[in-house]
């Protein structure tokens, strides 16, 4: 059983990154979609009942955002793995444009100014940083 984060700015490329690696063998689990917490809450006892790997597209951005998950998880017996998207405000302002629900850059701003930066030591099993090269998506182990 595997669960993911991703982590990272709105418009960073979380969603189409799911889309185009786990989008087959996931569930994903999205704030953006679901609306409530109390959806979230169900849609992931679901998959923790049914043994169901599942996928966090959320920003993420806190360590205490990101606990609430990890607790959740590592108490079902989950590996765990991120993916940290790297913060490029002046990319993900201008790839938020591109999107069919925009956005206001204001909120951007507001995550990128709390934004922490993951490590091992919340949890994590594995940790993946996600950069924007020559035109893709691409995934590097993290360095500690």
């Amino acid at each position: 059983m595997e669960a993911i984060i991703f982590i990272g700015l709105q418009a960073s490329g979380k969603s189409s990154f799911y889309k185009e690696h786990f989008f087959n063998s996931h569930l994903r689990i999205s704030n953006d979609l679901l609306k409530t917490k109390s959806r979230e809450t169900k849609l992931l006892e679901l998959c923790f009942e049914s043994s169901m790997p599942l996928l966090i597209d959320n920003t993420n951005v806190t360590k205490a955002v990101r606990q609430h998950y990890i607790e959740k998880i590592k108490a079902r017996h989950y590996r765990l793995t991120a993916y940290y998207f790297k913060t490029d405000l002046e990319r993900s302002l201008a790839w938020n444009q591109q999107r069919k629900e925009v956005v206001p850059p204001i909120g951007i701003f507001a995550t990128h100014k709390k934004l922490e930066l993951p490590s091992y030591d919340e949890g994590f099993d594995q940790l993946y940083y996600v950069d924007f090269i020559d035109g893709k998506l691409t995934v590097t182990d993290w360095k500690k």
